[in-house]
């Protein structure tokens, strides 16, 4: 499930982009689809995959940690806590966030997730680990997700208010 959830929740934050922008006003406009596509991230990659790292490394410590191919570690308590309050930022951020909050939320989300993806890179280039956990795609959405935040908050930005629904 490692490997596959983060994907899941990119497919999920895409789909329903998608479908929101096309059932939202018309005619269609970018900054519509813009907005729905920054919602959705905010909903599935930032809300939903917080909450489940957070389950992961509170609840199941042993099998988190084998999934990245580490051991058990006492500081696991500390990095699901973390998740924990992206998540909920993430949900909130969703439906509740003004720009600046988003923006707040992608900014940790960088913090915190990039250095998380430049320490799976230290170790893959020092020990090659190439466990799920720590070469998958969690690897590679460690980077993507709060770059997308911010970019789509940039892109908001220049394109302007979304029209009213």
């Amino acid at each position: 499930m490692v490997f596959w959830f983060p994907l899941i929740t990119w497919a999920l934050a895409v789909g329903v982009a998608v479908l929101m922008s096309w059932r939202g006003p018309h005619p269609f406009s970018l900054a519509v689809l813009v907005d729905q596509l920054l919602r959705y991230i905010l909903v599935f990659p930032v809300g939903l995959m917080g909450l489940w790292a957070f389950m992961g490394h509170v609840f199941f410590p042993a099998q988190a940690a084998a999934s990245i191919g580490w051991a058990p570690s006492p500081f696991q308590l500390e990095v699901g806590m973390a998740n924990l309050g992206i998540g909920i930022a993430g949900l909130i951020g969703a439906f509740l966030g003004s720009p600046g909050y988003r923006a707040a939320v992608g900014i940790v989300a960088l913090g915190f997730l990039g250095g998380a993806g430049i320490g799976h890179a230290i170790q893959i280039e020092e020990t090659g680990n190439l466990a799920a956990g720590n070469a998958g795609p969690i690897f590679y959405t460690d980077f993507l997700t709060p770059l997308a935040v911010l970019g789509l908050l940039l892109i908001q930005r220049v394109l302007g208010p979304v029209p009213q629904r």
